[in-house]
């Protein structure tokens, strides 16, 4: 199956510089370019794109708001943001999680590991390891008084689902989690998906962001 890719950033020669590299891949296709947000969300309902390659800093409409335009879309709930930053520790990139960003990248990433992270996006999994997304959420995140999940929402998971998320808010992959529990990564699988689909979470970024601002699992103290 065919990867459709745009591109949205204010530097044209960044543009043609990932055009180049996507077409060295067979199943990849870039389908437009961008200069900035408002035209990137133009030019995602125009094109049915599966993966936008969102720069953060844009003029006019930023990477923030334009995924956050996506995200809110009913019509484009397939489409999938990966969100590119100068530097992988800006607190924006946190922003855009929130925002509905399935990952984050940073410009500075080899070739092929680009490539490798907009299959991984399109798939709908998590685009960077658990422990690392982990990581930057546990740097900037603070439990807020008002859950993002609501109550309700959480009292619909099973308890092997809240140990589930729990455990992936934590960090740990699909693989660690089946070895601890000495369950089939399959079941693992399973269950975590399922609540994805009860917390509305669109990918497994946002649903270690709902694990911590629900109070289901606090960071570590620093």
């Amino acid at each position: 199956m065919t990867v459709r890719v745009l591109l949205a950033d204010d530097q044209a020669l960044i543009r043609s510089g990932f055009r180049a590299l996507l077409s060295t891949a067979p199943d990849l296709e870039v389908v437009g370019e961008a200069s900035d947000g408002a035209q990137a969300v133009e030019l995602v309902r125009a094109t049915r794109a599966d993966v936008v390659v969102m720069d953060i800093r844009m003029p006019g409409v930023d990477g923030i708001e334009a995924t956050r335009r996506i995200s809110a879309d009913d019509d484009l709930a397939g489409v999938r943001v990966l969100v590119l930053t100068t530097f992988e520790d800006d607190e924006h990139v946190l922003d855009a999680v929130r925002a509905g960003a399935s990952g984050f990248l940073g410009k500075s990433v080899e070739p092929q590991l680009l490539i490798d992270a907009i299959r991984t996006v399109a798939a709908g999994e998590a685009l960077l390891s658990p422990r690392a997304t982990r990581a930057l959420l546990t740097r900037y995140l603070q439990p807020t008084q008002e859950p993002v999940a609501a109550p309700a929402s959480l009292s619909a998971l099973t308890d092997r689902e809240r140990q589930l998320v729990a455990l992936v808010a934590e960090g740990l992959s699909n693989d660690d989690i089946a070895g601890r529990l000495f369950l089939s990564p399959l079941t693992v699988k399973t269950h975590v998906n399922r609540a994805m689909m009860k917390l509305d979470a669109r990918d497994r970024a946002q649903l270690v962001v709902i694990a911590y601002q629900s109070g289901l699992v606090r960071p570590p103290p620093s």
